[in-house]
């Protein structure tokens, strides 16, 4: 069905989600784990960082089977954050991370785990 190693690269998706997710609650919000600049944003950032990146590895290594599940545009999406991130860091609308915690992590969320709930079966 999928291969082993696009199974891993969603696994590494999900835990960095899982990661942001307990930065967040330790935090009490996304904002205010934003407004932490020296830890809390910066390690949100680069969690969000890697997420794009998996996505970038499954698409280049052709697992188009697997990236079907997700909407073109969180993928699209991670990867101009990405971006941004890395080459205009001080420059990072954090509104637009805030929306993307909120909103668009969940969603991917949970289509990881609908993946692996049928690929454990």
């Amino acid at each position: 069905m999928y291969s082993q190693k696009a199974i891993e690269r969603i696994e590494i998706i999900q835990k960095k989600i899982e990661f942001i997710q307990n930065i967040i609650k330790e935090k009490g919000s996304p904002v205010q784990a934003l407004e932490d600049e020296q830890n809390a944003r910066a390690a949100i950032l680069m969690h969000l960082t890697s997420i794009a990146e998996q996505f970038d590895k499954l698409l280049h290594n052709g697992e188009l089977d697997i990236l079907s599940h997700f909407d073109k545009q969180d993928i699209k999406g991670s990867y101009e954050l990405r971006n941004f991130i890395a080459h205009d860091y001080e420059g990072v609308d954090l509104h637009i991370v805030e929306d993307v915690i909120r909103k668009r992590l969940p969603i991917i969320s949970a289509r990881i785990q609908s993946i692996l709930t049928k690929y454990d079966q």
